[in-house]
């Protein structure tokens, strides 16, 4: 499970709300630079500058992109995805 204390300081700070519901994603420092985030939610995840790890560069905007990035997150292969930080 992702740890709001311990990401990456490069993803994108705040918070949305999209159809009632308040998140906050992030990707913390256990990414493995799989880009299965990225290629799930390519709107939202990418990789970092460093290119050394993936970071959330954008919160949801949309309900489709709220779905795409509950996606990446279930498919993280290290669970390094949380929606529940950076507020």
């Amino acid at each position: 499970m992702a740890d709001p204390k311990n990401i990456w300081k490069d993803n994108a700070r705040g918070e949305s709300v999209i159809a009632g519901k308040r998140v906050s994603f992030y990707v913390d420092l256990e990414c493995i630079l799989c880009s299965v985030c990225s290629d799930a939610a390519p709107n939202n995840f990418r990789m970092s500058d460093a290119e050394d790890h993936d970071i959330c560069y954008k919160q949801p905007e949309t309900e489709e992109e709220l779905r795409a990035c509950y996606e990446a997150m279930e498919n993280c292969p290290v669970e390094a995805i949380g929606d529940d930080g950076l507020k």
